[in-house]
């Protein structure tokens, strides 16, 4: 028997523990993250195949919801869903007719959506072997994969991710929360799905502003880990924000991966240390999302933050004023912001009201500050104080910039 699990008696005094048996074991997970077209064509099987993966060779139960936004879009998505599961019997049977639920930060703000979700789940009585299959945007899916994770302490999550920030980051992650005690992502907890499916014709209907909103985490990964990819996205910037839609595939199929490689290899997964490099100019950009009660949209408002964050490291000597340029010029040649108006917002007392995130950041990590800065391109650092002054330089250098705001 290994030492970690031995049972102990080492007393050695009063009020040493006299008998202690150390538990330790280990979990694996995997899951496929497939790139795909026409998900729900009852041509395409790859929904089917995927409930099949485990060779378990039955008729597998499972509950269908559509991010309110998407149904929009796509008139007759939920006829589609239920004609494929009627085209794949063999495999699939549908549990109730297909739910849509609010998408957006609407979707995860407070507990009356999620509340309603496992209500219905717990009504169609699905069991702990039944699927989930979320199709969404990655607010809604993240609000779905807590709920989800909640039922029967677990249910097997499908994620069908429809916008660029979904398919290349939020949805293919283990990360699931909504927003409560005015905070973003307060409650939440890490829970793989069972598969992703990223469609890309779903991106093809999305607004400009979810287009584009999601290449502020290409750029995030990007700057900190593949300077390659950095360039990729600053030389094809104004096509992307016009649409390219092979250029972004290209770039939502390559920022998955890393933020894949990532979680797998950064032998932190569940994030017991307090060091996230994949949050990258997100204390800023939470901050903002909250200050604007959400009407800025995640990928706007951490594009601010990643500008703020860089200019900071600029001013510290991380990267020089080139690469500072070239990160600012790709974010607003893509159509993202590099300003907002709540950077320059300020309390009562006549503090930055920003700076607030800075400890709201440290408390969601745990431990002591950590914030990451690019140190060079296509590498990082952490540090753990930010200089309030140097912040607020940065603040001022970026709301002289023409057309910061977008």
């Amino acid at each position: 028997m290994s030492k970690s699990s031995d049972r102990q008696s080492d007393a050695t005094g009063p009020g040493a523990a006299a008998d202690v048996y150390h538990q330790h074991f280990s979990v694996a997970f995997d899951y496929p993250v497939h790139f795909t077209r026409k998900v729900f064509d009852s041509k395409n099987d790859l929904l089917a195949r995927t409930v099949n993966r485990l060779g378990e060779n039955r008729v597998h139960r499972a509950a269908v919801y559509v991010d309110s936004g998407l149904n929009e879009a796509r008139g007759g998505l939920a006829e589609k869903i239920e004609e494929y599961f009627n085209c794949h019997p063999s495999e699939l049977e549908l549990a109730g007719t297909p739910q849509v639920v609010p998408g957006g930060e609407a979707a995860k703000n407070g507990w009356q959506v999620v509340e309603e979700v496992m209500s219905t789940l717990g009504n169609l009585h699905l069991d702990r072997q039944s699927y989930v299959i979320a199709a969404g945007g990655g607010a809604m899916l993240d609000m779905m994969g807590f709920a989800t994770s909640l039922v029967h302490r677990g249910l097997r999550l499908i994620r069908v991710p429809t916008t660029v920030l979904g398919q290349n980051d939020a949805g293919v992650g283990v990360k699931n929360g909504m927003d409560e005690h005015g905070m973003k992502n307060f409650v939440g907890t890490f829970a793989p799905p069972f598969a992703v499916l990223n469609d890309f014709e779903f991106l093809t209907t999305l607004a400009d502003r979810d287009w584009v909103g999601g290449l502020a985490e290409a750029f995030k990964v990007a700057i900190i880990k593949d300077a390659e990819f950095l360039d990729f996205l600053c030389q094809n910037a104004r096509a992307l924000r016009l649409r390219d839609t092979k250029l972004m595939e290209q770039a939502v199929r390559r920022c998955a991966i890393l933020h894949l490689e990532y979680t797998r290899t950064s032998g932190d997964p569940f994030e017991f240390g307090s060091a996230r490099p994949l949050d990258f100019g997100h204390w800023a950009g939470h901050k903002i999302e909250t200050m604007s009660n959400y009407s800025t949209g995640h990928g706007q408002a951490t594009a601010v933050g990643i500008a703020l964050d860089s200019v900071y490291a600029m001013r510290r000597g991380l990267i020089a004023t080139g690469d500072l340029e070239r990160i600012l010029a790709g974010l607003s040649d893509c159509g993202l912001p590099i300003c907002s108006q709540y950077l320059g917002r300020r309390t009562a007392d006549g503090e930055l009201e920003i700076l607030a995130g800075l400890e709201e950041f440290r408390e969601h990590l745990g431990g002591r500050l950590n914030i990451t800065l690019p140190h060079g391109l296509g590498d990082r650092c952490e540090v753990h104080h930010m200089d309030t002054n140097l912040v607020a330089e940065a603040i001022e250098f970026l709301s002289r910039r023409p057309g910061a705001t977008g």
